[in-house]
Order: structure tokens, then C-alpha cells, then sequence
């Protein structure tokens, strides 16, 4: 291609000529035309001109002789025509001038030589072509040869170090890079630890964590077998996995895998102070951890099914171990909140996927753009591991728009990898007023009220240490005759209830536990004034909008949070015994809420009963994730011992929604169910489970499985 006239088309349709011919559309732009070239396509095909064809030169007995008597300039003479021929006319002469041309594909032979008109007077006879030791002594030789001493010497490093543009490399089933893991830090402080203790179920009194981190990574890309495509009927998708989804249909999908084996873990607890704050003392201990995370990425829309983490932290001084599974549906993730709060922070804990976030843009000096949340710019050339590499600064836009910190990335990326070679993290999300100096008085308000107080800080390198390429490229972007169709797959119209608009609570009519919410709903009736504020509440406008109940050997325990159209509430906690009586109704405790709760029966969006959020989540064709010993439901659909089930009610109000309402339009609520579940195992571990599903769609949203010794 060098000595080639650059193609007219652009990248992007080079690739997509590439895509439609089953090419691979990694590397430059000569790349791509050199690989379509191969595959059969013309030259005009991929928007190069055509060659002209051009007749073989003519043998000529006539043989060229340089002189070599002029520095400046080298005259080929012809030589002397024999006695027997006749002497050229001026027609035939001008016949014999050669006009130059370059040829891409007929070749001339070396045995053939071309015939020149001579323009000099001087006889061949007295030519003397110049030997080596002359050539050299000329001043432009020489100069010509001290250059190739200094390419030999040092320019040969500088002239192959120097990157040519190219796009970023597409992912194919059975790619692999091992990396390292260095320089790790994390630190939660306040509202922060919540991150971290969630994922430990723990109820330890910690107002600050902090850890440190190092170790090994491996980061992956499944090539299914033809044992995934059993629906599909050819393996036109070979290399695929198949994977469920939050609606609990089975869709194909690709597997990237990311396991850490971090054998340096160092985690540091501060408990709260004597006089407020945070103690400058804390407990530390040491030990190893392993993570797992995976994730699925559907065919044909590109989105993300599903995320499943693994891990286990052993702590050997303390000495406790813990181990669990989070299970995540396209939603939240190990980030929690933050990650739906500022999309894309997600990409920070693994090496960056580079098309993901620089897509098809040449990768070239000053370059960029934004992805998914980030603003990338290409800063120029660098080097890693001794090699060449284009080097990119990364900034996440809305974490410094809504004034909520700071999260960059610097990342090497080098031709043939498809993540990035290298990858410094670093971010800082912080309440604190001190990092908002900048920040409108609305960004300011926004901040106050939607970050949790404290500070998250994060910090890791990733360096690549081996790669292996796969063969196919993935069939992102692509159908596939067992995709589910959305008639398949969304719920009824006609199963959805609206309750919001005058229910005292939502639907229940449950037939897999002791009690419903319409019977335990009618023991307000018989507690007199023990609930009188709960009881006016529900009986002039108010709702429950949140509610927990548990089949115990006593009955139903049942607590329910109230809200009255004043914004007042408060709990009440009792158990029911039988058919609602005022026997059968036992008043335990009840209780006002010092935060004022939301009333707004507007935005509560229709639901399914409760009863049939049941139904769909113990059916084991839609949900056998759900369903075995250690789990939510038994293999005959019925829920298993301990069961707490409840349901809860967001809806827009309050000083938060005036505030985002200046940004915009008001949203709906949402009604969630969750389960949860805990037990001594036989094997020496306490077991939590928990679960989260959306009751207006019917789509699970999450679950996860935490274990510790007992």
C-alpha cells in the first residue's frame, strides 16, 4: 500500500465492508484495504484507483552505459549503432523516448533493457565510470552516508518507536491478558463504609476503612462451544454463552471473566470517636483475597445482562473468613448507587475495554471525544514494557459537573490489544465543602442532598504482562434466530394494578404464606390507641409504603411503615395468629419516623400483586437461579423456611425533588419487592441471602449470598 494512492473511503466504512465480508477490522486504515484487497474486492471496491494496463517494453539490443564523469548529473549514452543498420529517422528516434510510468503488476524482466535517447554529444568510447573510492569522495556521498551511520547507530530505535495512527482492536472469543494489580488503595469514610460492609453484611460500628492491595489479574473472553447453541439450530454464533436475563428469558451472549488474586490485602477499621468523629486508632489485618467477576453482554443490542461476582477474603490474623456471590441484572453493580449516580465508573476496576470507550476514532496525537461518562483525549506517544504506545487521559465529566469529586484515568494503548496495556486510576468523591469551591450553589445543593456524607477514594495500576489473541471476532452487533421477542418476554398490561391512587397498600393475595396484607391490614381495627396515629393515617388518605412479613411457628410477624398525606410517619410491629381478631392480633411496639417520609400518590406506578411477583420468581423455567437448598424457594415453587418478604415505595418529593425539578422534569416512583433469608448451614458457615425485584416490570433485579464462619 505505500506506493498506493490513500483510499477515499473512511474508516468506518472500510470496517463495515470488512464486517460484511466476515474480515477481521483491527489496525490501520492501509490494513483494512490490504486485507479487503486479499479477500477478493477491486481496487475501486474499496475506493483506490483503478490501474491502467500497460504494454510490455520491447526488447532493445541497443545496451546503456552510465558515465559517471559528471557530479552532478549521470548521462546514459546509447551505444554506437552497428555499420549494417540503417541510422534512426528523427520520427523513429522520438519513437524510442521513454516515457515513465509506474507499474503495480507487470513486472520487466531484468534481461530486458530499456532503450534511452542520448542528449549528449560525449562518445562512449570515452566514458570512464568512477570507481568507489571517487563516488565516496563527493561531498553528497558522503553526507548520504554519515546519515546511514546515524540511522544505524540511534535512528532506527527512534523511526520504529514512532506509532502510525490506527483504531482500537475488536474483542474475539478466546482473547486473554494477564496483568498485574499495583499500588492499590481504596479508602470509605462515614456513609462511604456502607459500600464495603454491605457486601460483609456486617453491623460493626465503623465510621472509616481503608485498603491496601496487590497482586495478579486475568482478564478473559469465553469461546463458548456448540453445546451453547442448542436453540439455534446452526453455530453461525459459535463462541456465544447463553445467559438469563432479569425478565428470566435466555438470550446469547458474551462472557468477559476478570479474576484477581490480590495476595497482598491489608484492610484497616476505624471505629467512631469518644467526642464525635472518627478515632485516629484503628484495628488492622491482613490476608488474601479473590475475586471473580462476570459479565454478559447480549448479541444483538450490545447490552449488559447480567454482572456475577465471586469473591472470598481470608483474614488469618484476625483470624474470620468471609465469601459471597452478588448477582446483579444490568442495573447497580459492585458500585452500588454511585455506578447508576455516575454511569461508567464501573470501567475503573478492570483493564478498559479500548473500543468501548474510543470506539472506531483514529488513534492518533490529539484526538478525542466522550463515552460513556468520560472525556478521553490522546496526549501523544509513550512506551510501555519497551514498546510503543499511544497514551490517553481520561476525565469522568458528571463526577466533576455535579461537583461530586474527581475520577481520571491514564491508560497506554497499544496496537494488537483490545484493553488497555496500562490503566491508572485514580478517583476522589468527597461531600466535603472543602472540593466545592468551584461548584455552582446548585451543584452544591444537589451534592449535599444526594451524596452520602464522607469520602470514597480509589486508587490501582494495571500493567499487562502477557496476551494471547483469539480467532473469531465477537458477533456484537448481530442477530440470532433464538432471541427472544419482546411479546415473549414483558408483562401483561391487564396483570398490572393501579393501586397508587386511593390502595392502603399494595395488593397482596398471596397463597405461598400463612397471611396476606389484606387480612394483616385489618388488625388497625383492633389496637385501639396503641396505633390511633397509624390507624388515622391509613383511614384518611395515607398508605404503607413500606412492609416486612415472616411465617414464624408463631404466626406471621408483620412490621409496616406508614405515611400520612402531611408527610408524618412512623412503624407499628405486631403478629397475627389466626383469622384478624382482637385476639388473633397481637400489638408489639409502634414508633414515629424523625425524618419525614414522601406522600405522593401520583408517581406510585402500577404493579403486579405480590402474589404474582411470587409466581414468577419461584417458576424454575424463569428463575432456577432462585430455586435449591441454599436459596429463596424449594424445587416444588414453595419458599423455604424463614422467608422474610416485603415490599417498598419511592416516590419523588420532598427538598429533593425541588431541587432536581430545576434540573428536570419529575420522575415516577418505583415499587420494589425483596426477600431475604438467614441460617446456621451444617457445614460451620452463617448464610445471607437477599433479593431485590422491580413489581411494575416483573424483572429481577438482584441478588447475593454472603457467607461467615459461625
Amino acid at each position: 500500500m505505500s506506493d498506493d494512492v490513500t483510499s477515499t473511503l473512511t474508516v468506518a466504512k472500510l470496517k463495515a465492508l470488512c464486517i460484511i465480508n466476515d474480515l477481521a477490522t483491527s489496525g490501520k486504515k492501509s490494513n483494512l484495504v490490504d486485507r479487503l484487497l486479499e479477500s477478493g474486492l477491486s481496487r475501486g471496491d474499496v475506493g483506490l484507483k483503478e490501474i491502467k494496463k500497460t504494454a510490455p517494453l520491447k526488447k532493445t539490443e541497443h545496451e546503456v552505459v552510465l558515465s559517471m564523469e559528471d557530479e552532478d548529473t549521470l548521462t546514459p549514452e546509447i551505444e554506437p549503432p552497428k555499420e549494417a543498420e540503417e541510422v534512426a529517422t528523427p520520427q523513429e528516434e522520438d519513437d524510442d523516448i521513454l516515457e515513465a510510468e509506474i507499474l503495480d503488476a507487470d513486472l520487466v524482466s531484468d534481461s530486458v533493457k530499456p532503450k534511452v535517447t542520448s542528449r549528449s554529444k560525449t562518445s562512449a568510447t570515452n566514458a570512464k565510470p568512477a570507481t568507489l573510492v571517487e563516488i565516496i569522495k563527493r561531498p553528497q556521498v558522503a553526507a548520504a552516508l554519515m546519515a546511514l551511520i546515524i540511522l544505524g547507530a540511534g535512528g532506527y530505535y527512534y523511526i520504529n518507536n514512532q506509532l502510525e495512527p490506527f483504531t482500537a482492536d475488536q474483542l474475539r472469543y478466546g482473547d486473554e491478558m494477564r496483568y498485574t494489580v499495583k499500588e492499590g488503595t481504596f479508602l470509605a469514610t462515614e456513609e462511604y463504609v456502607s459500600l464495603v460492609l454491605d457486601q460483609l453484611d456486617s453491623d460493626d460500628e465503623t465510621c472509616k476503612i481503608s485498603l491496601e492491595f496487590e497482586g495478579d489479574g486475568q482478564l478473559s473472553i469465553t469461546n463458548g462451544g456448540t453445546d451453547q447453541l442448542l436453540a439455534e439450530g446452526s453455530t453461525d454464533r459459535l463462541g456465544a454463552v447463553t445467559a438469563k436475563g432479569g425478565m428470566g428469558s435466555q438470550w446469547l451472549a458474551v462472557e468477559s471473566v476478570n479474576s484477581n488474586t490480590l495476595d497482598r490485602f491489608k484492610i484497616k477499621t476505624f471505629p467512631p470517636g469518644l467526642i464525635g468523629g472518627c478515632s485516629d486508632f484503628g484495628t488492622s489485618a491482613e490476608g488474601t483475597a479473590q475475586i471473580e467477576t462476570k459479565q454478559y453482554t447480549e448479541l444483538r443490542e450490545r447490552a449488559l445482562l447480567s454482572t456475577q461476582a465471586d469473591w472470598e477474603l481470608r483474614l488469618p490474623s484476625i483470624p474470620t473468613d468471609y465469601r459471597g456471590t452478588t448477582v446483579s441484572y444490568g442495573v447497580g453493580g459492585l458500585l452500588g448507587d454511585l455506578a447508576i449516580l455516575a454511569p461508567g465508573l464501573a470501567m475503573m476496576l478492570q483493564p478498559i475495554e479500548v473500543e468501548d470507550l474510543l470506539g472506531n476514532n483514529m488513534i492518533e496525537r490529539g484526538a478525542l471525544g466522550s463515552s460513556n461518562g468520560w472525556d478521553w483525549r490522546v496526549i501523544g506517544n509513550d512506551e510501555f514494557s519497551n514498546s510503543p504506545a499511544w497514551k490517553v487521559v481520561a476525565t469522568h465529566q458528571d463526577i466533576k459537573t455535579y461537583c461530586l469529586g474527581s475520577a481520571t484515568m491514564e491508560l497506554w494503548i497499544e496496537e494488537g490489544n483490545p484493553w488497555a496495556a496500562k490503566q491508572k486510576v485514580d478517583v476522589v468523591i468527597s461531600s466535603s465543602q472543602t472540593n466545592q469551591q468551584d461548584c455552582s450553589t446548585t451543584s452544591q445543593l444537589l451534592n449535599d442532598l444526594v451524596l452520602p456524607k464522607g469520602d470514597l477514594e480509589l486508587h490501582h495500576i494495571f500493567e499487562r504482562t502477557s496476551i494471547e489473541r483469539g480467532q473469531k471476532q465477537l458477533d456484537l452487533g448481530r442477530s440470532y434466530s433464538s432471541r427472544p421477542q419482546a411479546n415473549q418476554i414483558q408483562i401483561d398490561d391487564s396483570d398490572l394494578v393501579a393501586w397508587g391512587s386511593n390502595g392502603i397498600h399494595m395488593p397482596d393475595d398471596s397463597t405461598m404464606r400463612t397471611h396476606t396484607f389484606e387480612q394483616a391490614i385489618q388488625c388497625f381495627d383492633y389496637f385501639q390507641g396503641a396505633a390511633a396515629g397509624a390507624a388515622s393515617a391509613l383511614e384518611n388518605g395515607g398508605y404503607v409504603w413500606r412492609a416486612t412479613t415472616v411465617d414464624t411457628a408463631q404466626g406471621s410477624e408483620w412490621n409496616m411503615s406508614w405515611v400520612d398525606t402531611d408527610e408524618q410517619a412512623g412503624w407499628v410491629k405486631f403478629n397475627l395468629t389466626g383469622a384478624p381478631s382482637e385476639t388473633t392480633c397481637e400489638y408489639w411496639e409502634r414508633a414515629s419516623l424523625n425524618d419525614p417520609a414522601a406522600h405522593n400518590r401520583e408517581a406510585i406506578p402500577s404493579t403486579l400483586n405480590i402474589s404474582g411477583m411470587e409466581e414468577r420468581l419461584s417458576d424454575g423455567a424463569l428463575f432456577g437461579q432462585l430455586s435449591g437448598p441454599d436459596l429463596f424457594f424449594t424445587a416444588d415453587g414453595a419458599y423455604q423456611a424463614d422467608v422474610r418478604v416485603g415490599y417498598l415505595v419511592v416516590v419523588p418529593g420532598g427538598e429533593l425533588n425541588s431541587i432536581l425539578s430545576s434540573l428536570a422534569s419529575d420522575a415516577d416512583g418505583a415499587v420494589s419487592i425483596d426477600m431475604s433469608r438467614s441460617w446456621d448451614g451444617n457445614d460451620g458457615w452463617t448464610n445471607q441471602l437477599n433479593l431485590l425485584a422491580d413489581a411494575n416490570e416483573g424483572r429481577l433485579l438482584g441478588w447475593s449470598h454472603i457467607q461467615q464462619p459461625q
